[in-house]
């Protein structure tokens, strides 16, 4: 049986994707709260190198470059929380084989090892999806109980993921949650999302790139209250349960990038433009949280006030490898 934090607060928390953007920010709360934390990451183009410079500096904290892939065994943990996954739309359009072998294949590689441990020493898989899953909803609220139906290669990929973890919970006895959060932001996102890269760009004195005409609906949750959602799931939550998990702000992409141009002070006319529209396009998205928030959960950070930092603090230099160019070492 798997010890609960409030008889061990001292957890060993075996993480996938932990260079990622919201890993690293789970990364640095549990680290700093004394847990043990076995990051493993096998650093493609998005990882955050100066984030496991700084976590080395831990003496809780151990890192394996490994793709979960080919991840050769399990090391002896309380929790599994898998980060990893390729997560941008836009390029599994444009290929999607990558997605289905990080995000499929990986997931079932973590699983696999997972009922090769004994029962009493298997973790709790606690997998990050997305609200993407259920595709888009005009009007209202997706509920954890509605039918899965992806827009893109992506969403697709973590919708099969979520059915494969549920499959093996059934018939291998798998203990799991499920976390399905909005659109996040925060600090230090690579710059290939909405914010981050809209930002750079104006920053450059280049017009943001807005897909169709910007109208689309997203839900923003701050990073660190998704990583307090995370801590919530794993604390207060019932094991074998999907939690939504959804900020209290809407706003069009449109609305997003003039905000950008505001703080920026620069003509959003001037600096944005747009572009063909993203096959396969979801109009809005909104989740049901009232489950997690019925433990306690809800978003704290001012949408305002962590926006304006976010924009005015955004740089390339945090993801630049040793030859210059955007991306890990």
């Amino acid at each position: 049986m798997v010890i609960e934090p409030k008889d061990n607060p001292r957890l060993i928390l075996l993480v996938t994707g932990g260079l990622g953007f919201i890993g690293k920010h789970f990364v640095n709360r549990v680290l700093n709260e004394g847990h043990y934390v076995i990051n493993v990451d096998c650093m493609n183009y998005a990882a955050d190198c100066v984030s496991n410079k700084e976590f080395a500096r831990f003496d809780n904290y151990h890192f394996l470059r490994e793709d979960i892939v080919s991840l050769p065994y399990l090391p002896e943990c309380d929790y599994l929380i898998n980060f990893a996954a390729e997560s941008h739309v836009d390029n599994s359009i444009s290929s999607a084989e990558m997605f289905c072998r990080s995000n499929v294949l990986g997931v079932q590689r973590l699983l696999d090892l997972t009922i090769k441990k004994l029962e009493q020493d298997r973790p709790v898989f606690i997998q990050m999806s997305t609200d993407e899953v259920y595709g888009d909803i005009e009007q209202g609220l997706h509920t954890d109980q509605d039918a899965l139906l992806p827009s893109n290669p992506y969403s697709a990929t973590k919708a099969s993921a979520d059915l494969l973890i549920k499959s093996y919970e059934r018939t291998y006895g798998v203990q799991f949650n499920i976390i399905r959060p909005t659109n996040n932001y925060g600090p230090h996102q690579f710059p290939e999302k909405l914010i981050p890269k809209s930002t750079l760009r104006m920053k450059r004195g280049l017009p943001a790139l807005l897909h169709g005409d910007g109208s689309y609906i997203r839900s923003w949750l701050h990073v660190e209250d998704t990583v307090d959602g995370i801590m919530t799931v794993i604390n207060k939550g019932n094991r074998n349960e999907i939690y939504n998990m959804c900020g209290d702000l809407e706003l069009k992409n449109i609305e997003v990038v003039a905000k950008i141009a505001a703080i920026l002070n620069v003509d959003v006319d001037e600096y944005c433009i747009p572009v063909k529209n993203r096959a396969g396009q979801d109009v809005r998205y909104s989740v049901d949280d009232s489950k997690l928030r019925s433990l306690g959960w809800r978003p704290t950070r001012n949408f305002d006030e962590e926006f304006r930092k976010i924009v005015e603090t955004q740089e390339y230099s945090r993801f630049l490898n040793d030859s210059g160019a955007l991306g890990s070492a």
